[in-house]
């Protein structure tokens, strides 16, 4: 193999990682926009689930699956790139155990093979590098194998809490809508009280969907579970409320409205793009999850 194919096939098997290793720092360290990749592929899994007579999205396994696929993607393209760094030194710069024919273990396919033994952190032995830079490299692939597993269990550890923030909000505020508290009850001090309460409950979620996008991807059967199903009974109350005698209840409404709105750009911005009002921004979010928008019950 010439030099100028292996280092065409390093530099490509460098960027590769390089690649990946930013689609996983931007999705799980630091969550911005940037970690495309990995967007991409939960919302080819949602999309997927959507499909008639796929019992994915209705079993709410749109979301393992699409972390599953997520992090296979990431690892296996991770090995693909190590693996390009090794295999123009194959199998001259590496050892093989006695019964192996370095010749004939030589190709692309063994190359993958040790890629993703070393990214497995399995350590088999049975192809070892000699070279004294690979010999370097290969326990790097190997720390950044051990550091993906790592970040993968995090982010599973994660994701479920904000998952049952979530499903609590929306039960919440189910209990609240079957409480049918009439606008007396609104106007008092507690109701103020319950308000604020909803109010940095909805910024909690906000700040999940920012720091947990992969959340969106998760499909609740149980209605009164169902954010999407659940969140316009609190841009109604918040309406009721503004219409209060009570000062404070008035401003505890202004507060929910407020959060109401910051979590409406959030999910427009990150997932819906309608470029439409709050209510049309829920009202997506709730057909989007195969939810039609309930209003509250007003008394």
């Amino acid at each position: 193999m010439g030099a100028g194919t292996t280092w065409l096939l390093t530099f490509v098997g460098a960027a590769l990682v390089l690649f990946i290793l930013r689609d996983v720092f931007h999705t799980l360290w630091h969550p911005t926009r940037h970690g495309g990749l990995s967007r991409l592929v939960m919302r080819a899994v949602w999309r997927f689930s959507a499909f008639r007579g796929t019992p994915w999205r209705p079993a709410g396994l749109s979301g393992p699956m699409g972390m599953m696929g997520v992090v296979a993607f990431w690892s296996l393209t991770m090995a693909v790139g190590w693996a390009l760094v090794y295999w123009p030194h194959m199998p001259e710069d590496f050892s093989y155990a006695s019964g192996l024919v370095p010749a004939a273990h030589a190709g692309p396919l063994d190359a993958l093979y040790y890629s993703l033994v070393t990214l497995a952190t399995l350590g088999l032995g049975d192809i070892a590098p000699t070279s004294g830079w690979l010999r370097v490299l290969a326990p790097m692939e190997a720390l950044i194998g051990f550091a993906l597993l790592s970040a993968t269990v995090a982010w599973i550890l994660g994701i479920y809490p904000a998952l049952a923030r979530r499903r609590a909000l929306a039960l919440r505020l189910s209990h609240v809508r079957r409480s049918r508290a009439g606008a007396q009850v609104i106007d008092s001090a507690g109701g103020a009280a319950l308000l604020d309460s909803l109010a940095s409950a909805i910024a909690t979620i906000t700040v999940d969907f920012l720091q947990y996008a992969e959340s969106y991807y998760f499909f609740d059967g149980d209605e009164t579970t169902s954010l999407p199903r659940q969140l316009g009974h609190a841009a109604d109350l918040a309406d009721r409320a503004a219409r209060a005698a009570h000062p404070d209840v008035r401003l505890a409404a202004a507060v929910l409205h407020t959060a109401l709105e910051d979590l409406a750009t959030v999910l427009d911005e990150r997932f819906l793009r309608t470029g439409g009002t709050p209510e049309q921004v829920f009202s997506a979010y709730a057909t989007d999850h195969g939810r039609s928008r309930e209003p509250g019950t007003r008394p």
